[in-house]
């Protein structure tokens, strides 16, 4: 079954009757803020029979003028009102935060949580029985997901979409990844000016998200292994006319889930959770997802830690060549099978019997899944890489954890062991990094501070720490590099992310000195400071925690709340147990 097509009724009981709608107390009773609530519906410019008695849906729209990912989400929004109408509900639609990955500083990951929580209130606070969440860009997918989740309403996720190849020449590009090589080009003077000009106007040639398998592409396909999707949505391409069936399809789907009261609860379980941290890794997908699919699991109230996604990634082979990690890009996964044909080559690693928006179980949903084209989507007998693309590293520099993605890694890094240069800010590294003086060499271990969720602050992509200029022109392409930031899930090389606890707030990283030896062994799952426990007990002893990055406003919130890594970056009052009553209408 492909995106476009019709899908099958879940089916959770009976259906609903009108009186037995949320939007009902608001709008269906003998009261006098009905009353109120429908005359200003009226003044909306509704009848009493277009909305009466039927489904409302929220369809929460992150379009906005400056964010690439999402700018032809607009037209996609008439598309899943159209198909709410055709199934007979009522569709409103809700601007909320954008989170423009390109654009938003310091990090869009410091607003993850405020459009979780303004999903949240926006779905508890309104008359509305379902909805569909419009996104894609990077941390739409997991904070739509979070706040949806928390109120539990039945819901549909509906995903940008990548944008087509880039083009150069005789070049495909594929966005961010190709970015970050011929910036090294540029800084090693193998091409110029005008090159980069070129480039500049071939590298992003649509609406939609990275069309490699960063972290965009790599959270819509965990959304659709979770089974919140029309099965085979995730990498539509942004301009293909199926992503607007894929749309339509969406409003439909949401009017049945909620006449049959099947809400979130009864698909984020956490079986659905392994199936997406399986698919993650055996995509060879972001590092970022481990962050977010973590917290996604805890306001679904499934404990994930870092030891499952290590458990998972040293079962599940590699079978997808896409870029940063491979060869191809999403347009060429889509038409090799998608994600339904993906999947069908794990099924021996998946639970199958567990219920998707559009399926009874997953086994129906990847009924009859094929492959088009094995170099793209590989089989078992062939596979990219043997373990999962992501390694979990633990030792004395990250007692809490680190990860790395060593598949987009120089394989003879994953062993190594040099001294330390560290920088204690991103600037202070942008300054200082080409200073002849510092005397770095390829084998020395980059070492970045100060970038995690509070230090960073928001914990910004800074991780794919730049190689000097002097050692790019001698043909280095990749050193080992580590820091408690994260980086783009389009970027490649040898680095070690998210180390937990940050530096910020005294870990381990916070008490490197320069020219330390540093051993990362991903094999052994291991990345160790070579400094006696007595040594760093001294140095922790000598150690002032910096000052405060905000005075006031909502990045005093954050600072405040943020959680480390390891548990996904939530917000702490978020993030816990407790009940929230449902808001009087009357």
């Amino acid at each position: 079954m492909t995106a476009s097509d019709a899908v099958e009724e879940p089916g959770a009981g009976a259906l609903k009757r009108p009186e037995e709608l949320r939007s009902h107390q608001w709008y269906g009773t003998d009261g006098l803020r009905s009353f109120s609530h429908r005359a200003r519906t009226r003044q909306l410019g509704y009848l009493p029979e277009e909305h009466l008695g039927k489904p409302v849906v929220a369809i929460l729209n992150t379009w906005s003028d400056i964010n690439p990912c999402h700018v032809h989400l607009r037209e996609r929004a008439q598309a899943v009102k159209r198909g709410v109408w055709q199934a007979g509900g009522f569709p409103l639609e809700f601007p909320v935060s954008t989170l423009s990955e390109t654009f938003q500083k310091p990090t869009p990951m410091l607003y993850r949580n405020l459009l979780a929580m303004e999903t949240e209130e926006l779905l508890r606070s309104y008359p509305v029985d379902g909805a569909v969440l419009m996104g894609g860009c990077d941390k739409t997918t997991p904070a739509l997901l979070m706040g949806a989740a928390s109120v539990d309403l039945p819901a549909v996720f509906l995903p940008a979409g990548p944008m087509l190849p880039g083009h150069w020449r005789d070049q495909v590009l594929g966005s961010g990844t190709d970015m970050w090589k011929y910036w090294d080009d540029k800084r090693a003077g193998l091409i110029g000016d005008c090159e980069l000009a070129e480039l500049e106007s071939g590298l992003a040639r649509s609406p939609g998200h990275c069309m490699t398998m960063g972290t965009a592409s790599t959270l819509t396909a965990a959304a659709e292994a979770l089974g919140v999707t029309v099965p085979g949505a995730s990498s539509i391409p942004a301009v293909d006319s199926g992503h607007e069936r894929m749309a339509a399809a969406s409003g439909r789907l949401v009017v049945d889930l909620v006449r049959r009261d099947v809400r979130l609860s009864r698909i984020l379980t956490r079986e659905a959770y392994e199936d997406a941290v399986a698919t993650v890794l055996a995509l060879g997908g972001s590092t970022n997802a481990v962050i977010h699919l973590i917290a996604m699991a805890g306001r679904s109230g499934v404990r994930l830690t870092l030891d499952d996604f290590d458990r998972v990634a040293r079962t599940v082979p590699v079978l997808a060549n896409v870029r940063p990690g491979g060869r191809h890009l999403m347009e060429d996964f889509h038409f090799a099978g998608g994600l339904p044909a993906f999947l069908a080559q794990l099924t021996d690693l998946l639970n199958l019997d567990r219920p998707t928006v559009a399926h009874s179980t997953l086994r129906e949903q990847l009924a009859g899944a094929r492959v088009h084209d094995t170099d793209v989507i590989r089989g078992r007998e062939n596979p990219l890489a043997e373990e999962g693309g992501v390694a979990v590293l633990r030792g004395n520099l990250c007692p809490d954890g680190a990860v790395i993605k060593h598949i987009a890694a120089e394989p003879e890094l994953l062993r190594h062991t040099g001294p330390a240069v560290v920088f204690d800010d991103y600037r202070t590294m942008q300054r200082t990094l080409n200073d002849p003086g510092l005397g770095i060499t390829a084998d020395h271990v980059l070492v970045l501070r100060n970038a995690g969720p509070k230090g960073g602050p928001g914990m910004p992509e800074y991780g794919m720490l730049p190689i000097p200029d002097a050692l790019l022109r001698q043909g280095v392409r990749d050193m080992v590099r580590i820091s408690d930031a994260r980086m783009s899930g389009t970027s490649y090389g040898a680095c070690v992310l998210h180390i937990a606890p940050e530096s910020y707030v005294g870990g381990p990283l916070a008490l490197v000195r320069n020219g330390d030896l540093i051993t990362l062994d991903v094999e052994a799952r291991t990345l160790r400071l070579e400094v006696t426990d007595e040594e760093l007990a001294r140095r922790k002893a000598d150690w002032t925690p910096p000052p405060a990055r905000y005075g006031r406003g909502y990045g005093a919130l954050y600072t405040e709340q943020i959680t480390q890594a390891d548990t996904g970056c939530d917000f702490a009052f978020l993030s816990r147990e407790g009940d929230v009553p449902e808001p009087y209408a009357g």
